[in-house]
């Protein structure tokens, strides 16, 4: 589906896409990230791309006449891609129903009564030793530096890698140590210090390409100018490092900021603490980082058993 409607108020006769639209115009959408806007646009798109068993597209099907049926079939086609996937789908659509009943179109949300399937939390993580041997090899190589610069940041500080490969070096203070971070998925700013040894890769580095703007751009130009790693791109040149690293093949880029939260936790800081850290606005967002862990468990214990011997 390409974004090419005009604005108008759909009605019940017009194909769904028309729906999918008028919530691209809305201020709902208008008030979330780039970055969401984009991951939302796409998974939308999708969404109206799939095909059901009768040959249509779910973007051509009345308003009025999709339901339970067709978006419950439509979700188990999602699955076979994957449950986050499905689910991302279905959350999208959620949103975009929303939409449309605030402005009296539906009346009700037909994926509000799919059936959906949980998706099990990952908990992968990776160990101090995973991190070294990938900074390790990382710095071992010129071309893989901004890559390295990449997970040390993000590991270091518990932030996600989009963020840390769109960082510019007006985010950094060197001389003070600190980095003043605005984080482009819910705007949250976050105030992290720089460790020494990570301060030192950044002196390093800007001394190398601080003649322009980001901190771990692409070590080839594009276009004539230095860009960041695109998102699809920058988890295949980590997996590249993962294997000259000998690493573990299920680790990702996306369980850094899961790790370094997960040890904040069992390093006995508070939810609110760690929110200072990872940019959460409710604590609740931070309640699927605390997991059972051995250090966790020992952590308590060892603080129960101390007061118990007073």
């Amino acid at each position: 589906m390409t974004r090419k409607f005009s604005p108008i108020v759909p009605k019940g006769n017009h194909p769904f896409r028309y729906l999918v639209e008028f919530y691209f115009q809305s201020d709902k959408f208008r008030d979330v990230s780039g970055e969401t806007q984009k991951t939302n646009t796409r998974h939308l798109n999708k969404v109206c791309d799939t095909v059901l068993k009768d040959g249509r597209k779910v973007g051509s099907i009345r308003i009025d006449k999709i339901g339970v049926k067709q978006l419950s079939e439509a979700y188990a086609i999602w699955k076979r891609i994957g449950v986050r996937t499905a689910n991302i789908r279905s959350e999208c659509l959620s949103a975009v129903y929303r939409v449309a009943m605030q402005a009296e179109i539906v009346q009700v949300s037909p994926i509000g009564l799919v059936d959906k399937t949980a998706g099990k939390p990952r908990r992968v993580r990776w160990t101090h030793d995973n991190v070294k041997s990938f900074l390790d090899t990382a710095y071992g190589d010129f071309d893989y530096r901004s890559i390295g610069l990449i997970v040390h940041m993000a590991y270091e500080w518990a932030q996600r890698l989009g963020d840390m490969r769109r960082l510019t070096w007006d985010a950094l203070d060197l001389d003070a140590q600190r980095c003043d971070l605005v984080q482009r998925k819910r705007g949250a700013e976050v105030h992290l210090p720089i460790p020494p040894q990570l301060n030192k890769m950044l002196i390093l580095q800007k001394e190398d390409w601080g003649f322009q703007q980001y901190v771990a751009p692409r070590v080839k130009r594009r276009a004539g100018a230095y860009t960041p790693y695109q998102e699809v791109e920058i988890h295949q040149v980590i997996n590249e490092v993962k294997e000259k690293a000998n690493l573990p093949p299920e680790l990702t880029g996306m369980d850094l900021r899961r790790t370094a939260i997960t040890q904040m936790v069992e390093a006995g800081s508070d939810q609110f603490e760690i929110m200072q850290v990872s940019g959460h606005a409710n604590p609740s967002s931070v309640t699927p980082y605390l997991v059972n862990t051995f250090t966790g468990a020992s952590n308590a214990l060892a603080k129960r058993w101390e007061k118990k011997d007073e």
